[in-house]
């Protein structure tokens, strides 16, 4: 396996990113961010990750997500704490 240093998503499966905006968000919130039916009508993993798996375009959008919200947990790890 060829290395990808630019690559963020390298080496996160779609099931990690999902349990991880699950974990993060709950489905109900990530039904409003991304809002598609396998994410509000009955979530489950294994069915969003049957859907994303066959619609690039919402995989783009929890991938998109799932980068957003690393970013501003970064961001919020760098945050110096109240004085």
């Amino acid at each position: 396996m060829s290395e990808q240093p630019r690559n963020s998503l390298h080496g996160v499966t779609l099931a990690m990113m999902v349990q991880d905006l699950v974990d993060h968000f709950g489905w109900l919130e990530l039904g409003r961010q991304v809002p598609i039916r396998c994410f509000t009508t009955e979530p489950s993993l294994n069915s969003s990750l049957k859907f994303l798996r066959r619609t690039p375009w919402a995989r783009e959008k929890v991938e998109s997500l799932y980068l957003f919200m690393r970013r501003e947990q970064a961001r919020a790890q760098r945050a110096p704490g109240p004085p």
